[in-house]
């Protein structure tokens, strides 16, 4: 039984691990449809808004009143813009594409307000900053989901053109599920804003009425409210190519021209003299026109009087942007390939291997490594009085250790040369993989605490397997150890690892198998070296009692998983899988009672964890939309870090201090909440006045993974200081309150 038991728990981790690492690749490798898509402009998100659910076999009438809304949120960064339906002079209006079952159609896009971005002698109509083009779900009786569905599948294609000075024409491909029968509302704020940023219908004896030849528009609009007469509004034409964009308003007294207008009130009829473009594209009957004071706008629908002069040449478009479009679309087939790895001098790398030794080394120290070395722990103390076999479990622990450690090095080099931006760590961005984790540590805390044995239900075969084959054991156990140990950066470590992803292959690799090694040689030296194993206790009662004890630290771990998850799916995902651990214990449990009352309550236990695993378990691996971060608060001390915000305060002269965190790293929570929790710390950042920058790498982000190499780093943390016109001073992983009054004593007028 306890050969069976010290087998079985390491091959179960293998099973999780050998998963999580398929899912991790895979997740990679088919990222094309997603809730959200980055680029280095935007960050595009669909999102949903149904309150009420979906309404499912209702009347039209009946399911107007229960909305359905998505749309498509657009958050730029600085200086670039998307554009309005009506682009302006040029650019192109965001497309959306939509994929939906039978007996659901998408409405027209409820555009929001645009605003006027002027671009030299040009101007486009747009959005800055974060617009949501919400679209309305028109659900008819014609929709039948199945009896099982439980969620309605809408799928998005997007294509859009952010510009700045240079314009980029991108797209994403988007999937969402929206519950059928439960309320989703947490994007309500987002659809309330745009849709109150909505034109108004204003019903009236509104008129466009040609003169000068056709040159020029005399616009009246009539029935605006009483609050805005006598203010002057902006004017948005919604058919495209008809007036000059980039007219300005005319300077008062001052005759209007070719490329100015001029807008006044006749009693409660709101007045415009707008010039009409040469390179018009349109002669419409009636146009539609929105007009804007402030945060709030009008539609109003005229015909127009007069007869139009005959059109000039297709424009078509602009020839700025025709350039700035080939420009764009000839980038990639004209950019240099990526600079190939190159070999290091022969003595900077020998430092690499020996930093990548001692960072392994100090692994062991590692608050997250500390439940599995436990089982290690007493492994080694059920062989002390074996010398071989002590051996031969020190070299099988070590083999398991450094080929985990290659294996993920591997598989990082392979994703980073396929084109993806992962570091370190990167298989805790996954929560499919994180998840698996805490279930694994969460069964192997219900082994170690007694509430079940492998044996009652594995196989006699497998139970026997280790009795066949005594080394692998310690194997998988060295694979466990280094699928916790992975996320976590030690000191010496960093720079190793950012060298080793620049570097060729097999030098890359040899670092990873130095980490491995300098992890697993403790445990080496111990099996070999006979004094050590004289201090290892003789086996005993005792060792119930600890095995029992430990299973504490694996439900901490598993507790530490949990909260990682939860930074990643929200409080949804956490509590779904918290629900599953739950039902998966009481099925351990009931698989190890014996007779009827074994069946009764297995069948029932595995019947309630398939339910609640279709009904929630989607949660678990469902990214949450990220939430507007609090330091995004004015004055907030701790701000979300940017290349943007880093290049703004250096420009102005102040020094900027990042923080490159992960939910999932224990050596960054334990930083954050002593030295730079600390008051000294954050006194002489005031004094020197840094700006303080935190870059969150919980989840996947480009940039940051960019960042950090740029920085000759592959994980976190990564802590870095940086004055206007000096290089950045990288400080040590394992910070001190001494590292940062030391690196701010260097910064240019410190005394």
């Amino acid at each position: 039984m306890n050969a069976m038991r010290r087998f079985s728990t390491p091959l179960i981790a293998a099973i999780f691990i050998a998963a999580s690492a398929w899912w991790t690749c895979a997740a990679a490798q088919n990222n094309t449809q997603s809730e959200v898509v980055r680029t280095d402009q935007v960050q595009a998100k669909l999102l949903a808004h149904a309150p009420q659910g979906v309404p499912v076999g209702q009347t039209p009438d009946a399911a107007a009143g229960q909305p359905v809304w998505v749309g498509l949120q657009i958050t730029h960064a600085p200086e670039w813009h998307t554009y309005w339906k009506n682009a302006g002079d040029s650019g192109m209006p965001t497309e959306l594409q939509w994929t939906l079952p039978p007996g659901v159609m998408a409405g027209d896009i409820a555009w929001p307000l645009p605003k006027k971005i002027p671009i030299g002698h040009l101007a486009n109509y747009g959005y800055e900053g974060t617009v949501l083009l919400p679209v309305p779900l028109i659900i008819t009786p014609e929709y039948k989901p199945g009896v099982l569905a439980d969620a309605l599948d809408v799928k998005l294609k997007a294509t859009w053109l952010v510009c700045r000075k240079e314009c980029i024409p991108q797209d994403g491909e988007f999937a969402l599920k929206i519950p059928l029968r439960s309320s989703t509302a947490l994007n309500g704020a987002a659809f309330d804003a745009a849709l109150k940023s909505q034109p108004a219908d204003v019903a009236g004896a509104h008129q466009v009425a040609l003169k000068d030849d056709g040159k020029r528009l005399a616009v009246r609009v009539a029935g605006l409210p009483v609050d805005v007469r006598g203010q002057p509004l902006e004017l948005f034409p919604e058919s495209p190519g008809v007036v000059v964009t980039a007219a300005t308003p005319a300077k008062p007294g001052e005759p209007v021209g070719a490329r100015s207008w001029s807008q006044h009130w006749d009693g409660d009829v709101w007045t415009a003299d707008v010039p009409v473009s040469p390179e018009r594209a349109d002669s419409p009957e009636k146009m539609t026109l929105v007009l804007v004071a402030g945060e709030r706008g009008w539609r109003a629908e005229a015909p127009v009087a007069g007869a139009w002069p005959a059109l000039a040449l297709p424009a078509g478009v602009s020839p700025a942007l025709e350039a700035a479009l080939k420009a764009n679309a000839n980038a990639g087939a004209n950019a240099p390939p990526p600079a190939a790895p190159t070999a290091v001098p022969a003595t900077t790398f020998v430092w690499a291997l020996l930093g990548a030794l001692i960072g392994g080394l100090v692994l062991n120290l590692m608050p997250c490594v500390f439940p599995v070395l436990a089982i290690k722990v007493l492994g080694f103390t059920q062989h002390a009085d074996d010398r071989r076999a002590h051996r031969t479990s020190g070299l099988a622990y070590t083999a398991g250790v450094v080929l985990s450690f290659l294996a993920l090095g591997a598989l990082m080099l392979a994703l980073r040369a396929a084109g993806q931006q992962l570091g370190w760590g990167f298989q805790l961005q996954s929560p499919a993989v994180v998840a698996a984790l805490t279930v694994l540590f969460t069964v192997i805390g219900l082994n170690l605490a007694g509430v079940f044995e492998f044996g009652s239900f594995l196989p006699s075969r497998l139970a026997t397997l280790e009795a066949r084959n005594p080394v692998a054991n310690s194997f998988l156990t060295g694979m466990l150890a280094v699928a916790v140990a992975s996320p976590c950066t030690a000191p010496f470590m960093g720079a190793s690892l950012g060298l080793a992803v620049g570097l060729p292959a097999l030098q890359a690799l040899l670092i990873f198998a130095a980490i491995g090694l300098g992890m697993a040689l403790p445990y080496l030296a111990a099996s070999w070296w006979p004094a050590v194993a004289r201090l290892l206790p003789k086996p005993g009662a005792w060792m119930d009692t600890f095995k029992k004890f430990m299973a504490f630290p694996m439900f901490g771990t598993a507790v530490w998983l949990l909260w990682v998850l939860g930074q990643q799916t929200g409080i949804d995902g956490a509590g779904a899988l918290l629900a599953l651990l739950v039902v998966l214990a009481l099925v351990l449990w009931a698989l190890g009672l014996t007779g009827r009352t074994r069946i009764v309550l297995a069948s029932f236990s595995i019947a309630a964890g398939a339910l609640l695993a279709s009904a929630f378990g989607p949660n678990v691996i469902k990214m949450a939309e990220a939430a507007t971060p609090v330091a995004e608060t004015p004055g907030a001390r701790w701000q979300p870090w940017s290349a943007e915000r880093v290049q703004t305060a250096l420009g102005a002269g102040q020094p900027v201090f990042v923080d490159f965190t992960a939910a999932w790293c224990v050596t960054c929570q334990y930083n954050k909440k002593t030295t730079l929790a600390s008051a000294d710390v954050l006194a002489a950042l005031d004094a020197a006045k840094v700006q303080t920058l935190r870059a969150d790498w919980t989840r996947r982000d480009a940039a940051i993974t960019a960042e950090l190499t740029r920085l000759g780093r592959s994980g976190v943390p990564v802590y870095v200081l940086q004055a206007p016109g000096q290089a950045p001073i990288v400080l040590s992983e394992i910070l001190s309150v001494a590292d940062v009054l030391g690196a701010l004593k260097q910064l240019p007028g410190a005394r």
